[in-house]
């Protein structure tokens, strides 16, 4: 569905015509641009935008099917861009994505939401109360959603940091993390990092390009040139939250190797302690087994004190075991 349709005119605001076809056409002559938005549209719906806007038939699939990854493409009438917005879920520590795409041409944006984590709305008031910047035209507009995209990405990681603290404060605790549910938090958090990773480092090659730095800085169409130091300043940040993701994915895993070698050492305490009272549960067995023969001739069998000879034995035997493995720390 179309949530809003607006001309820029010098930064200033007027509402685009119901008729969409003449949306494209006023902007122009006014000098302006067009800036329509769309949530989760139909093909039927997005229809009449691909035909009066020239949008190319493949970016249109994109844009409709979603489950894209950051990207960015150049077509004859217009830039084709994907962002995944992220957010961070504090009540179930869960991270999901949407995604917004942007469609840029000479006089108009069309940018087109789905899922959760859209900073769309914000942008456009933010943009709206900024004439100056959102006089810029349409790159303006990139401009403001992808760095409202990616200061997202920043909070995002600092949540999954404190995250990914607790972790490891349960798991190098005095019980060494003993729940039974603790590895699977662990790789819970690990599938976290890794949807976080795959909104945030796709995105380098796109915002390159924009920034005009590295083997694939050229001129991009429908970009104004002077615009690439933002888009430096947005890509360095983006650089901050690879190195943050990157981070807490060696540290995850560093957590879990952690975990599995405190659960082995454990199993390691559990079975000496085993072993350790088989030992002493052995030597009465023993003992008693011995003279549970029946046979006549036997030492001290008739004697008077064999009873109580044999039961001192076996206590004496067990004391000595006992502090045996307790001195080498088996009990």
């Amino acid at each position: 569905m179309i949530v809003d349709c607006a001309i820029y005119r010098e930064g200033h605001r007027s509402e685009g015509p119901e008729d969409l076809s003449d949306a494209l056409d006023r902007a122009r002559l006014a000098g302006g641009f067009v800036w329509i938005g769309l949530h989760e549209p139909t093909e039927k719906e997005f229809e009449l935008v691909t035909k009066e806007f020239g949008l190319h038939p493949l970016a249109v699939e994109d844009a409709l099917k979603a489950h894209q990854r950051p990207k960015l493409e150049v077509y004859d009438d217009s830039l084709f861009v994907v962002l995944k917005p992220v957010v961070y879920e504090p009540d179930s520590d869960t991270v999901s994505t949407g995604e917004v795409m942007l469609f840029l041409g000479d006089a108009f944006v069309v940018t087109v939401r789905h899922g959760v984590g859209s900073p769309l709305k914000a942008v456009r008031e933010r943009l709206e109360q900024e004439p100056k910047l959102l006089g810029k035209g349409p790159t303006a507009v990139l401009y403001a959603v992808a760095d409202a995209v990616v200061d997202h990405y920043l909070e995002v990681a600092t949540e999954l940091g404190t995250d990914l603290e607790e972790l490891e404060a349960e798991v190098f605790s005095p019980d060494g993390g003993g729940s039974g549910g603790t590895a699977s938090r662990i790789y819970t958090f690990k599938r976290q990092v890794l949807e976080f990773r795959r909104a945030t480092v796709p995105l380098t090659m796109p915002l390159t390009r924009l920034a005009g730095v590295g083997a694939y800085g050229g001129t991009v169409p429908f970009v104004n040139d002077k615009a690439r130091p933002f888009f430096r300043d947005v890509n360095d940040h983006l650089a901050r939250v690879n190195e943050s993701v990157e981070g807490l994915d060696r540290l995850v895993s560093d957590v879990l190797s952690a975990h599995l070698a405190q659960m082995s050492v454990r199993q390691n305490d559990d079975m000496r302690k085993i072993s350790a009272w088989a030992a002493m549960a052995a030597i009465p067995t023993m003992i008693a087994g011995i003279y549970g023969m029946n046979f006549d001739h036997m030492p001290e069998l008739h004697w008077v004190w064999a009873y109580p000879a044999v039961i001192a034995l076996m206590a004496v035997l067990e004391v000595l075991l006992y502090r045996t493995f307790k001195r080498r720390g088996w009990l």
